[in-house]
């Protein structure tokens, strides 16, 4: 029977199987970052030990760093104590840390790619559960929590049950306007943000292969939305060109050595999954969501649904998460009144997704009802976005782009939205609060963020585009 590509990878990382237990299993790459990292390095130095691998940790400050002025004093205390025990526990343990003000500073799941620390076939974890973005090169890739940080810095290793496997295909041609994000949101849709619980997926089909890495990587960034363990997509010529010649992917005959593995990372075609969707790429419109789970997500052209008519998955909640968001059953969400804009996160702040919304917005004026922030995932996103002239067409259009960090994704920095504001995001959370207290979130892919931007409420981002703009 063959393997799927999840279990080729697997079956190489486990060093021991305890029986009726977990197994014992080795992580290749541990990405850290100032929230998740104090309590573990703290654990270590009670005991006296050191990180056992430095060389395979990598350290960045991300989610509590300010997005403007970086080179003053961090105001908020917590934020400030937080990212001043990273430069401290990474110089007293040899982590490599990139650091506000580094050239490679950014979010944790925006460098690892971009440096081509993240590569196929490889185990990496973090302490945060958007982790699952590494796997689209076609890695293990999942989320931890602060004890088993402790624990990767100790060991290198952890203790893991092997989830149950779930395949996704998308198959056919993408609509117009129709990016990844809609994607991801359309299935989040149909099988809920529990229909991949305590499962390990693997998105496949021709309208997956047809995308970028950069736009894969935002359909496995929200794997853990749909309840997943972790998200992955099968390396191919796409994954390998994104990769060569980046800071630290191999070269040479190291090069060579690694390809020929790497083209042996797919699923079998008699491989066995548990569970198994399939997809018309031709029925997925621009989405958004109404509600507060990233499941609760309709077309920009459809009415919020009625209790009568919601996934049953959701229906219990729905009239608390619309009181919540001040929203109406049964009413369109096109014309929603929008307040904030927040354009950037691990999920949509690469390089393309800031081309994408500058193709979109040049020569255009955002509403001057809405404030727009763009936040690039990275030093070296906002230094190609300053390089290509993107800053300047954010300018003339009255967005602001601002520095790298997690930012308004949530609520644990300076870039919160006021309670009771209508924020398009793409980002990957709309719970309650997550952007702030009281902050109503609606997820969008950054096209139909860009088109709010301009009009001042959810719009149908294909009434606006120019002719001839791709997706």
């Amino acid at each position: 029977m063959g393997k799927t590509l999840f279990e080729k990878i697997w079956d190489k990382h486990v060093v021991k199987t305890i029986d009726n237990g977990p197994a014992v299993f080795y992580i290749d790459t541990h990405f850290i970052h100032e929230v998740t990292s104090p309590q573990a390095f703290n654990g270590l130095n009670k005991r006296g030990i050191k990180v056992a691998r430095p060389k395979q940790t990598v350290a960045t400050a991300d989610h509590n760093v300010p997005t403007l002025n970086q080179h003053l004093p961090i105001k908020e205390e917590l934020s400030r104590l937080q990212v001043e025990a990273l430069k401290t526990n990474c110089a007293e343990h040899g982590v490599e840390l990139y650091g506000l003000g580094h050239p490679y500073q950014g979010i944790v799941h925006v460098i690892g790619p971009e440096l081509g620390i993240t590569q196929p076939g490889k185990t990496i974890v973090c302490g945060d559960s958007h982790t699952s973005t590494h796997g689209a090169f076609g890695a293990i890739a999942f989320g931890i929590g602060t004890s088993e940080v402790e624990m990767v810095l100790a060991t290198q290793c952890l203790l893991q049950s092997k989830p149950r496997l779930m395949r996704i295909n998308v198959e056919g041609e993408l609509n117009a306007a129709v990016v990844s994000k809609d994607i991801v949101l359309y299935i989040l849709s149909k099988i809920s943000a529990s229909g991949a619980t305590g499962y390990a997926v693997e998105f496949a089909g021709s309208a997956i292969r047809s995308l970028s890495m950069e736009a894969r990587m935002t359909i496995c960034n929200m794997s853990i939305e749909m309840g997943a363990r972790s998200g992955m997509i099968a390396p191919d010529e796409t994954t390998f060109e994104y990769i060569k010649g980046r800071e630290f992917a191999p070269a040479g005959d190291e090069w060579d050595k690694k390809l020929a593995e790497w083209k042996m990372l797919n699923s079998d075609v008699d491989a066995i999954f548990d569970t198994e969707y399939t997809f018309d790429a031709a029925d997925i419109q621009p989405m958004i969501t109404y509600g507060t789970n990233p499941g609760m997500g309709i077309a920009v052209t459809e009415n919020i649904p009625t209790e009568s008519t919601i996934n049953e998955n959701d229906r219990s909640g729905l009239a608390k998460s619309l009181a919540y968001m001040g929203l109406q059953q049964g009413h369109a969400i096109k014309g929603q009144k929008i307040d904030y804009v927040f354009i950037g996160s691990c999920t949509n702040s690469r390089i393309e997704d800031l081309r994408m919304v500058a193709e979109f917005v040049k020569g255009k004026k955002k509403n001057s009802d809405v404030e727009v922030w763009i936040v690039p995932g990275s030093k070296q996103v906002e230094a190609q976005a300053v390089k290509e002239g993107i800053d300047k067409v954010f300018e003339e259009a009255g967005f602001m782009l601002r520095q790298p960090g997690c930012s308004a994704c949530l609520g644990m920095n300076e870039d919160k939205i006021p309670a009771g504001k209508y924020c398009i995001s793409t980002s990957n959370r709309n719970f309650e609060g997550r952007q702030g207290a009281g902050a109503r979130t609606l997820l969008a892919s950054p096209l139909t963020a860009a088109a709010a931007a301009i009009t001042g409420v959810v719009t149908d981002v294909r009434e606006l585009m120019r002719e001839g703009i791709k997706n």
